[in-house]
């Protein structure tokens, strides 16, 4: 990895523009072969850059209220788990689990673990 390599650079940046709406800037922080995971599933449930965008797009970005809080950062090599608070989804808010696989290329993987 290269010396510079802050793994917690691309998950920050992704939250922040998650909590902009940004598509454009939210995909850009991940891997074009992205694999996305809801735990305890062995499958991804998103393939691919283009996947990931579309189901943003369609099912988290066009929801009015949508805000994620940052509760807690855990960083240990090229993984970063954050515990986030997801506002605007459903009624109550959801407490989540994102765990991220970050390359230098950007994150690789993602594994979600939720309330719901």
């Amino acid at each position: 990895m290269p010396e510079n390599f802050k793994p917690e650079a691309f998950a920050q940046r992704q939250l922040d523009a998650y909590n902009d709406r940004d598509l454009d800037r939210f995909v850009r922080e991940y891997t074009e072969d992205v694999l996305v995971y809801r735990l305890p599933g062995t499958e991804p449930i998103l393939r691919g850059r283009a996947a990931l965008a579309q189901h943003y797009r369609s099912h988290r970005f066009n929801l009015p209220g949508l805000h994620a809080e940052l509760v807690a950062r855990m960083v240990f090599g090229n993984k970063v788990i954050d515990h986030e608070r997801v506002i605007g989804v459903q009624a109550q808010p959801l407490e989540v689990a994102a765990i991220y696989e970050v390359t230098p290329d950007g994150i690789a993987k993602v594994w979600f673990v939720g309330s719901q």
